[in-house]
This record gives structure tokens, C-alpha cells and sequence, in this order.
């Protein structure tokens, strides 16, 4: 009877459950890349907390709309609820649509996976009534380059303007694909405000707008490749049709632009004629050393001021270090830049300050120093040197630490105040003559119960051992932050060594990461860290300046830089990782 009763009550839980259906369906499971794809999740209950898929390799153009119809027939409801959403593939291939899910009563119920086959673009018929201009031939991306084929460390401009006919329209637009400059140093302009301009392109009259302005400086000779930008725009094109008022009827379209990869050649400098000590620095500049004082009295220092101004790579190389006589002593220097970046590349001042500090009286040369650029005006090497300075130090420094002197007959009787104890003992070695025995002390009791007082501590230190070399993900932890210290000290270390710097500083990152977030080094793609930081209530601009950190890092190994950009970004790590130390909830 039991066995009866069990398997009624089981057969209507089957046809309660059977009754639940949540299902996906898509309008298409083939599609092309410039077409749209419908996906409808249906469900006959009225389920709560709706999650949609994340769509991924999909963009989201419309949706969620939702529907939700009721009705009875011959006495029996129905009921039926739907949310709709249509995609635009981003890539073609084989992509897959996850699992949706709902709750009721308590239960989870999800969709089954949806695997979409993405082609290349299709042609799609048209409808007389439709638009009568394409935008295919009514939009392009050009990227205005001012030069291709530079000197290593030469100045070019890349200007990124987007051309549009007259015919149609632009609402809006988003980058799909940002430019990268690998193996560039390169500062964005900002544009303010983007203006309409009239333009003529392939022989017609176009108006166009400047999306980006970039100014690169390239950091090693031969074949360089610019990557794309690539955008997704919105646009407006006229149809056949009329409004009642008599007006052109427009429609809303998409189109997918890039500006194409560009290749630069890059030249090097010429080895003919390169100076000794050269740095790095092409342009057009001028060269000072400026003392602040040339003589000085007791207890007086100067500034030693080392500068370079002019055009050129301003932020990519190094001035050339003052040599002193050994009875001036100089301390590092103090890095000031005053640099703008235009058009045109860089302009400005920098300079290293030296603070020196004579330690005798006399006069001191200090050699004429030399600094060398390559002119790019006349394609030749120039040296510039400054004139030989000379400090004089009216008296001695150390004159007024000596102390006063007596009359040759005093002097010889006068015993100076250190050696006044000199021959008194001043420590014993007295023992005592009663001794005590070492049986009944109290020394010999403590080391006799000694043993049964560290005996419990061993066994709480063995268990305590135990946990915690079973907590795997804690120890993790831990060796992760110890890593991330020991690599930032290395880096610090290293920081007049550029590529073992920069190795060091993105170790010490990466392990920073590994500390707070829980994850390995295949879960750092640039996303994942984002998203993962963000969630854990790091502020957006903290993040944004540590992924840019770390991006630097592996381009800074190969590139020209200066020690003043390494001591820049070691203080940027320690300020980011200070920062996310703060704002990262565990």
C-alpha cells in the first residue's frame, strides 16, 4: 500500500513539473554578419527574477520587450510570457547562446544553449520602397598620417577624420577597435569640441569630422605597423517614400567603418658622425649649465642647474651628468619638466638641479660638459658644450668645527677631555665566594620540568602547523603578497635598469592581483581584472590607471626611456597599489 501511495504522489510531481516549460527560440540559426537576429525566451508561468544570457560575440540593439498573454478556453487557462531581444553578431564563427533563467516557486529553470552559425556579410534584398542610398559608398575612415618613413624618434601626427556625403545622416557612433601603437610612444590631442567641416575626398565634396588626433614618436627603425581604429555607426538614409506633409521618410541603418592598418618605415640614425655619450635626443635644441653662485663662504652650497630647451623627443632621453672635483660634494639630482605636446610633437624645458657643497678652501674647475642631438633640419648630428666654470670657496668649511688651539708650553701639559679615563678600569670580574649548589637551585628544577612545559606547546604549535598549511587558498594568498613585495623591492632595485625594472614592476602587479582577487595569471585578461576590481568597489579611475600601468610595462621594455619616466612610473605602482590596497573589499 505504502509502495502504491509513493508512486501516485511521485507520478503528479512528474506532471506538476512536466507543466513548467521555459524555452528559448531564435528567428534564425544561420545568419550574416551585417544581419539581425531575433531571440524570444517563452515561458507558460509567470516567472520571477528573469536573468537574460550574456550574449556573448552578440551586441544587444533592441530589448528586452515584454509580452505577457492570458486566456481561456472550454474552461482551461493559458498563459504565456515572453522576453525579446534582437543581436547584432560581432564576429563570424560558431558562437553559442547561454542559459537563460527564471524562479518559481521556488525552483530554478534555465534554457537550453542555442548555438548560432555567424557567415560573412550577405546581400539583402531590397525593397523599392526602402532607402535609395546605401552608405557604403557615403562613409569612410581615413587616417592622415604626416609621414612614413621617420627617423627613429622623428615626430608624426596621425589625424583620424571621419568623411560622410551630403545624402545621409550620422546620429551616433562607437569604437568597436581602438588604434594601437606598439612600439610608438604616443600622446593623444585632446579635441575639445568636434566640429563639421567641408572637405573635398576622391574629387567630391564631402563633410567630415576629427575623430583623434595622435602624435607618435617611434622608439625602433624598420617596417611598423599602426593597427585600425574601427567604428559602429549609426546613420539616416533617405527612401522613395513620402510622409503626408510631403517629406523625404529617412531610415535608421548601421555601418561598419576602419581606417585600415598603417605601416611606417621607420629610419634609423645614422651611425656616421654619431657622437660619444649620445642619448637618444633628435631635434632641434639649445643646451645651458647654470651655477646659481660661483663663490661661496663657510657653510654655503649651490645649484648646479643642468637644462635643455627647444623641439624634439623632450620626455625620451637623458641629460648628460656634471663631473666635480672630489672636494665638492654632489648630491642627485631634482628632474623638472616643463613640456607641451602639440601637432607638431614636443616642446619645452627640462633640467636636473645639483645641489653642491664644497668641503675645503680653494678654487675648483668644474669641466665642460657636452650634449648631442641629431638635427633632423640638416639630417647631421650637432654637439653643443658649455664653458668651464670655476667655484671659488673663500674659506674652510671645516675651519669653525676645529677646535681652539693653545700656547705650544700649555698644550703640552693639557690632557684632551676623551682620554681623561683612559687607563680606568672601568668593568670588574669579582666572584662570589659563597657558591650555590646547582642540585637544589632553582635553575636546576626549571630545566627539569622544562620539557613538560613545552610539551603542550609543541603539540599546539604542530596543530596550529597543520591548519595552517591546510588552508591552500590562505597560503596562496600570502605567498602571493610576499611575491608582490619582493618584486616591487626588486624593482626599486633595479630602477636604473630599465628591462629588469619593468620585469619586476609587472610581476609585482601581477602578484598584487593574485593577493586580492583570488585568481591566476590565465584568468588576467584585461576585462576580467576590470570587472573584477570594479566589483570589489575600486574606483573606475584607479583601475583605468592600473591597466594602463601594466600595458606600459611590456612596452617600456622595448622602447626608449628616460630615467625620469622609470622613477615616474615606480611612484605611479606604489600610489596605485597603496590606492587599490585601500579600496578593495576582501
Amino acid at each position: 500500500m505504502k509502495k502504491f501511495i509513493v508512486a501516485i504522489v511521485l507520478m503528479v510531481c512528474n506532471s506538476l513539473l512536466a507543466q513548467v516549460q521555459f524555452e528559448a527560440k531564435v528567428s534564425k540559426n544561420t545568419l550574416g554578419l551585417n544581419e539581425r537576429l531575433r531571440i524570444d525566451f517563452t515561458m507558460n508561468i509567470d516567472g520571477d527574477n528573469f536573468n537574460q544570457p550574456s550574449f556573448e560575440g552578440f551586441k544587444i540593439i533592441a530589448g528586452p520587450s515584454q509580452q505577457v498573454s492570458q486566456s481561456w478556453v472550454n474552461g482551461k487557462s493559458s498563459f504565456e510570457k515572453t522576453y525579446s531581444y534582437y543581436l547584432l553578431p560581432q564576429q563570424k564563427g560558431n558562437l553559442i547562446i547561454k542559459q537563460a533563467s527564471i524562479e518559481y516557486n521556488g525552483q530554478i529553470y534555465k534554457t537550453s544553449p542555442i548555438k548560432i552559425n555567424v557567415t560573412a556579410a550577405v546581400e539583402q534584398p531590397k525593397d523599392p520602397n526602402d532607402a535609395q542610398v546605401s552608405a557604403d559608398n557615403n562613409i569612410y575612415l581615413v587616417a592622415d598620417i604626416s609621414k612614413t618613413n621617420p627617423y627613429i624618434n622623428e615626430p608624426i601626427t596621425v589625424v583620424y577624420k571621419l568623411y560622410f556625403s551630403y545624402n545621409i545622416g550620422i546620429t551616433n557612433w562607437r569604437e568597436l577597435d581602438k588604434p594601437k601603437y606598439n612600439d610608438f610612444w604616443s600622446q593623444n590631442i585632446d579635441i575639445k569640441q568636434l566640429v563639421g567641416e567641408e572637405g573635398m575626398f576622391k574629387g567630391e565634396k564631402y563633410r567630415f569630422v576629427v575623430l583623434r588626433k595622435t602624435v607618435l614618436y617611434p622608439q625602433k627603425s624598420g617596417k611598423l605597423v599602426i593597427e585600425p581604429l574601427s567604428l559602429d555607426i549609426d546613420v539616416q538614409l533617405p527612401t522613395n517614400r513620402r510622409d503626408m506633409f510631403g517629406r523625404v521618410v529617412v531610415v535608421n541603418g548601421n555601418k561598419r567603418v576602419s581606417a585600415g592598418a598603417k605601416t611606417i618605415a621607420v629610419r634609423p640614425l645614422p651611425e656616421a658622425g654619431k657622437p660619444e655619450g649620445f642619448s637618444g635626443a633628435v631635434g632641434k635644441f639649445d643646451f645651458r649649465v647654470t651655477p646659481s653662485k660661483t663663490s661661496l663662504k663657510s657653510g654655503e652650497s649651490l645649484n648646479l642647474i643642468v637644462s635643455v630647451t627647444g623641439n624634439g623627443n623632450m620626455k625620451l632621453f637623458t641629460l648628460p651628468k656634471p663631473v666635480v672635483p672630489n672636494s665638492l660634494e654632489m648630491y642627485d639630482p631634482v628632474h623638472s619638466e616643463q613640456v607641451n605636446t602639440v601637432l607638431t610633437g614636443m616642446y619645452g624645458k627640462i633640467s636636473d638641479s645639483y645641489t653642491i657643497i664644497p668641503q675645503s678652501k680653494g678654487n675648483y674647475p668644474i669641466k665642460s660638459i657636452q650634449f648631442s642631438y641629431f638635427d633632423l633640419g640638416s639630417g647631421k648630428y650637432k654637439t653643443i658644450s658649455s664653458p668651464k666654470i670655476m667655484v671659488n670657496v673663500l674659506d674652510d668649511p671645516m675651519a669653525n668645527n676645529q677646535p681652539s688651539t693653545t700656547t705650544p708650553e700649555i698644550s703640552k701639559n693639557v690632557i684632551s677631555r676623551t682620554e681623561q679615563f683612559k687607563y680606568i678600569k672601568l668593568k670588574s670580574n669579582l666572584v662570589s665566594m659563597n657558591k650555590e649548589d646547582f642540585l637544589d637551585s632553582k635553575t636546576f628544577y626549571g630545566l627539569l620540568f622544562l620539557p613538560f612545559l613545552i610539551l603542550p606547546l609543541i603539540i599546539l604549535f604542530k596543530k596550529k602547523k597543520e591548519a595552517i598549511n591546510g588552508d591552500v587558498i590562505s597560503n596562496r594568498i600570502k605567498m602571493n603578497n610576499r611575491l608582490a613585495k619582493k618584486y616591487l623591492s626588486e624593482a626599486k632595485k633595479q630602477i636604473n635598469n630599465k628591462e629588469p625594472f619593468y620585469v619586476a614592476l609587472e610581476k609585482a602587479m601581477h602578484n598584487f592581483l593574485k593577493a586580492k582577487l583570488h585568481i591566476e595569471t590565465s584568468d588576467m585578461s584585461k576585462s576580467n581584472i576590470q570587472e573584477l576590481l570594479l566589483s570589489r568597489n575600486a574606483s573606475p579611475e584607479t583601475v583605468i590607471d592600473f591597466i594602463a600601468l601594466t600595458e606600459n610595462c611590456e612596452l617600456a621594455r622595448y622602447a626608449l626611456t628616460s630615467s625620469s619616466t622609470i622613477q615616474n612610473d615606480f611612484e605611479k605602482a606604489v600610489v596605485i597599489i597603496s590606492d587599490l590596497e585601500k579600496q578593495i573589499q576582501i
